[in-house]
């Protein structure tokens, strides 16, 4: 644990020296503020004292933010060699996913944690729902370290940074998009299969305020997919 710890803060670190954190937190804060606040079905518009815009907008802009936070992570060190000097410093592949994956993640909840005045905001200008607006973030953290997981494994698979960009996206696509109007246009075990698929509709379930089982193990489980994919990926290279 403490060598992850320790890849993760070099990792974190590395996006700050670089100024990706910033460029990424600004955009993220910018794209979110601005529909959350001043258009279309902001706040304003709803009249409801709560942050659904805000969720609305957050799936979609970290649908784009994590792919570029994640697509140098692995095809960067390839690209370097620094993967080959890392793995015989008595560091296991899983240690370097799981640290790098931490360090995304982390990065993710610092952005999240910056719109933590919004709630606040909120919570000022009428009686917001508390557990449904905590169940936003936790369904925001939880879409987050699935894509992350994603972002890292098309990162293994290629040491072109936006080639991995690409393919996150690609990916992500089906599971953000395409399942869910799948899942409306087909009946019977395919429609349930796509439905269950659609990482939206369990977001949307979690937004909600409604904690079920399913929607949870369905994030950890598409986490754990990338994750292990990701060192199956890194261990082929080796």
């Amino acid at each position: 644990m403490n060598v992850i710890r320790i890849i993760a803060r070099r990792e974190l670190t590395s996006f700050f020296d670089s100024l990706i954190a910033y460029i990424l937190l600004v955009v993220f804060l910018g794209f979110t503020g601005f529909f959350t606040w001043l258009f279309g079905s902001d706040i304003f518009y709803r009249q409801q004292a709560d942050l659904g815009a805000f969720f609305s907008v957050a799936q979609w802009t970290l649908f784009f933010f994590i792919p570029a936070l994640t697509m140098r992570q692995l095809a960067e060190e390839k690209k370097t060699g620094a993967i080959e000097l890392l793995l015989t410093k008595a560091v296991t592949d899983r240690q370097l996913v799981l640290g790098k994956f931490m360090a995304c993640l982390e990065l993710v909840l610092i952005a999240l944690a910056f719109t933590l005045p919004y709630y606040i905001t909120v919570s000022t200008l009428g009686d917001i729902d508390h557990g449904a607006t905590l169940c936003g973030y936790l369904g925001l953290i939880l879409l987050s370290a699935a894509y992350i997981a994603i972002g890292l494994f098309t990162s293994s698979l290629t040491d072109n940074q936006i080639v991995a960009f690409i393919l996150a996206l690609f990916i992500g696509i089906f599971f953000h998009f395409l399942f869910g109007i799948m899942a409306n246009f087909t009946g019977g075990f395919l429609g349930t299969l796509f439905s269950t698929l659609s990482v939206t509709n369990h977001f949307e379930s979690i937004s909600r305020g409604v904690i079920d089982s399913k929607d949870i193990i369905f994030f950890l489980s598409l986490t754990a997919i990338g994750l292990l994919l990701a060192e199956w990926r890194i261990i082929q290279r080796a």
